[in-house]
């Protein structure tokens, strides 16, 4: 079976945390040096994750003050 990429893993684990309610909207993610170093990965796929889930909604990235939950993300 093959291992999930490190991108989808902090996908899969901060959509569960917004919709466990972990995480709520205006909730500060860690920061990309942050989440390299939990994961144990570099920043790319950290920073692909994160621009995936700023796409989908999920997320709101401010440069320079970082990532947010959203104010309404999806259900």
């Amino acid at each position: 079976m093959p291992r999930t990429p490190v991108y989808q893993q902090v996908i899969d684990d901060i959509t569960a945390s917004i919709r466990s309610g972990t995480l709520k909207p205006g909730d500060k993610l860690p920061s990309i040096a942050q989440l390299a170093e939990q994961y144990s990965a570099s920043d790319t796929p950290i920073k692909r994750a994160l621009w995936m889930l700023d796409g989908q909604g999920w997320i709101e990235t401010h440069q320079g003050k970082g990532s947010f939950v959203a104010t309404n993300p999806p259900a």
